[in-house]
């Protein structure tokens, strides 16, 4: 196939790319977008896909419709071979889960929704403080898409899982879409509860049986039941949302949810070049967090932070103290909480000033960390588990479900989302990034030019080279390597931290020295390398142990090579005029903002 048309139907907009085949390689060539048509006066999600399809054949002259209906294959400059799309219309696939221990089988069916692409609206478990009663009227008003019950190692408890399923019945709840439809239930547990489970749930819901998520208690088994929850996805939700029937006929690959499909692209693209990544994308209402660390991937929904809709949320969960912390002006609280009760009452305003500019990133920097806090929470070893502990272990106590995202063994970090993919200046969105997530040792930084990620996700599944490649060549913007101290390392302001030897591609070599609490940057552009020599003082950590050196390639990007001396966390200073100027100085350092 040379010629591929995609589209990611959001839940306001509609975008659109046409990829080509160019001298052998894939290259996502046009665009176009449009309003989403799903909700009222259109009720019909192909409006605006053929919206979106009209302003790409306006700028590529390439002929795509014929009257309503998409030409292929592709003639000449006729037609596509292919059309995919995504969707998260209709506030995207909306789920409960069900486990008999809400750390164990719960925590799991958690994880396998989240990785399908649902937002998990609630999870019910056996141990979790509430009356029958109460998880009965829970079950009955969230009115979710679906429910995944789990519950019970093969051959463990039966009845916590009969009671749960009880409760599902006791509650006979409706679903959000097609009122003449059964809600579709996915059971996920205990293989033995197979036959119970369906003499209570055969007449009350669509019930559909697969693997145990749990078989044992030392292993997961994820993939079926996030496939089983994708097969429903299409069946049940997006054959009832209005014009998805249609949409559905025009495809060449199953529609996907919009979080599943960025969640494949950061599979393939790990797996491809053997990486661990960790990606976000932070919109108006939610912030998505993925990570990939060897073959375990895990998504979390932070579905009360986002940037507008969800603005005051971020300033309830993160502290008006942390927000203020990353302002590098003086402000008065009452001021700085106004603005933000303003951003949430008018979710569609973008910054009109310098200031307001800042204010909107320091936010941006709190919903980041605390999404990637409750991500790290869920992204954790399996609890439960047998296993033998070495003495070190035994005294710090927090071995069993440790969280899996190691900062020190990233190597890739990807942001998207308007804040970060259409910052005015490349160098804010690496500074609120490195700022966010406090990266260790050496990491490459990169956002999505286009929020094109889901797109290219869904792509993958039918022809994965066009998908990496695009990925490479068009999504990524590569905006350079952090090099940074490792947690545990803390000094004095100007006490010697580190110094570092950097031979350039043209062989030219830079030496230098920086000071504890520093930002520096080299330059080095897109597509080339460096080596650099890092030698930290006794007390500091670059990733081989204290006072030792590493070694490594250094890949540049727009903004270049970021050497952050700073600590982990970051230390700022208690003394307001003191914490401007840390502010400011890394600010110029970086060059964020303009003089």
């Amino acid at each position: 196939m040379n010629v591929i048309i995609a589209t990611d139907c959001g839940s306001t907009t509609t975008k659109a790319i046409l990829i080509e085949k160019k001298d052998g390689v894939y290259r996502q060539t046009f665009r176009g977008e449009s309003p989403t048509t799903v909700e009222a006066p259109f009720e019909d999600v192909t409006r605006g896909v053929l919206n979106a399809f009209a302003e790409v054949e306006e700028l590529s002259g390439r002929k795509i419709l014929d009257g309503e209906k998409i030409i292929t294959p592709a003639r000449g400059n006729v037609g596509v071979d292919i059309y995919v799309s995504t969707s998260s219309a209709g506030g995207g696939l909306q789920m409960m889960v069900a486990g008999a221990v809400k750390t164990m089988t719960a925590e799991s069916a958690q994880r396998a929704a989240l990785g399908a692409g649902a937002i998990v609206m609630d999870v019910i478990a056996s141990n979790d403080q509430r009356l029958p009663h109460e998880k009965i009227d829970r079950i009955r008003h969230l009115r979710p898409d679906m429910i995944l019950l789990s519950g019970g190692t093969d051959g463990g408890t039966v009845t916590h899982v009969v009671e749960l399923a009880e409760y599902i019945s006791a509650a006979n709840p409706r679903p959000r879409l097609g009122m003449t439809f059964q809600l579709p239930v996915i059971y996920a547990g205990n293989k033995e509860v197979r036959e119970k489970v369906k003499e209570i749930l055969g007449q009350k819901a669509a019930l559909n049986i697969t693997e145990n998520i749990r078989p044992t208690l030392e292993r997961e088994n994820l993939f079926p039941a996030r496939q089983e929850i994708q097969k429903l996805f299409l069946e049940h939700v997006m054959a009832q949302a209005p014009g998805y029937k249609k949409l559905m006929s025009w495809t060449g690959a199953p529609i996907m949810p919009t979080p599943g499909a960025v969640g494949l692209i950061m599979q393939t693209i790990a797996k491809k070049g053997n990486m661990n990544v960790v990606g976000v994308d932070i919109g108006g209402a939610t912030t998505d967090v993925f990570s990939v660390y060897g073959e375990i991937f895990n998504r979390t929904v932070s579905a009360n932070l986002g940037m507008s809709y969800s603005i005051s949320n971020v300033l309830a969960e993160a502290g008006l103290e942390n927000i203020l912390r990353w302002v590098p002006f003086d402000i008065d609280e009452s001021d700085l909480r106004n603005r933000i009760k303003n951003k949430m009452i008018r979710p569609t305003t973008i910054p009109q000033t310098l200031k307001e500019l800042k204010i909107e990133q320091a936010i941006c920097r709190e919903a980041l960390r605390v999404s990637f806090d409750q991500h790290k929470s869920l992204a954790v070893g399996l609890k439960g588990v047998q296993r033998e502990r070495d003495i070190s272990e035994a005294f710090k106590q927090d071995a069993e479900g440790e969280t899996l995202v190691d900062m020190l063994t990233l190597d890739l970090l990807v942001g998207s989302g308007g804040v970060l993919s259409h910052a005015p200046r490349r160098s804010q969105a690496m500074l609120m990034m490195i700022d966010a997530f406090q990266p260790e040792g050496i990491t490459r930084i990169a956002v999505d030019s286009i929020f094109m990620m889901p797109h290219l996700g869904v792509l993958s599944t039918v022809n994965e080279q066009a998908a990496t490649e695009v990925f490479e060549k068009d999504c990524l913007i590569h905006l350079g390597t952090c090099v940074s101290l490792v947690k545990g390392s803390a000094g004095k302001p100007g006490e010697k931290c580190i110094s570092y030897k950097i031979t350039m591609p043209d062989g030219k070599k830079i030496e230098d020295a920086l000071s504890y609490g520093e930002l520096h940057v080299l330059p080095l552009g897109v597509d080339h390398t460096a080596e650099i020599e890092v030698l930290p003082a006794k007390n500091f950590d670059v990733g081989a142990g204290k006072g030792k050196p590493i070694t490594k390639k250094v890949s540049g990007g727009v903004v270049g090579v970021v050497i952050d001396t700073r600590g982990k966390p970051i230390t700022l200073a208690k003394d307001k005029a003191m914490r401007v100027g840390q502010l400011q100085r890394w600010a110029k350092a970086i060059d964020a903002y303009p003089e």
